[in-house]
């Protein structure tokens, strides 16, 4: 199956709509670990939409932005694309500590994509990451999911068989806790 956005399924308002969640403690301070945020395919889902969300009773006081390959650059060396996505979620985050986008702090915390496989040359990425994050760039993700039936793999089960066990993998791992970075 395709989308217009790129993600797995495209967002079905009307779907969302059918149900709304109670607030069982709306006093109960909340970060939302997991959010993206992109505007592709015909599908937005930028600051606008996130701080409309967050203003449905819950009490929620900052958010962490997962990467989604959402605005990598188009150009310069492919290694360094993902930055573009820091830079971006950065830019939100600013947008939310101006006050004008509620009291959440959108992107408070920034988890980003380094491929892991460019080995020791991955600290250079990190490194250019951590300078586009302003402060809130915490860690990277690097899915690692792997299944020989195309039906299960479809984009999230892609990764080479046996990518953690490789050893330039390794390496480019080992530079993320030097850089104080955590990998999901």
């Amino acid at each position: 199956p395709s989308s217009k956005s790129g993600l797995y399924a495209d967002p079905r308002p009307n779907w969302l709509a059918l149900r709304a969640e109670e607030i069982i403690d709306a006093g109960r301070v909340i970060v939302d670990p997991h959010h993206h945020l992109w505007d592709r395919g015909g599908q937005r889902y930028l600051i606008e939409e996130i701080t409309t969300d967050l203003a449905c009773g819950h009490n929620v006081v900052a958010t962490v932005y997962v990467e989604a390959r959402s605005m990598y650059r188009v150009h310069g060396a492919e290694a360094f694309r993902p930055v573009g996505e820091i830079e971006f979620a950065n830019g939100a985050a600013a947008m939310s500590a101006s006050g004008g986008y509620g009291t959440a702090a959108v992107c408070a915390g920034i988890v980003g994509h380094v491929n892991l496989l460019l080995g020791d040359g991955a600290k250079a990425v990190l490194e250019a990451e951590i300078a586009a994050g302003g402060g809130r760039f915490r860690g990277i993700r690097h899915s690692s999911a792997w299944d020989a039936d195309e039906n299960v793999a479809f984009m999230y089960a892609t990764r080479p068989k046996g990518l953690l066990l490789d050893s330039t993998f390794r390496r480019g791992f080992a530079c993320l806790a030097p850089l104080g970075l955590s990998f999901d």
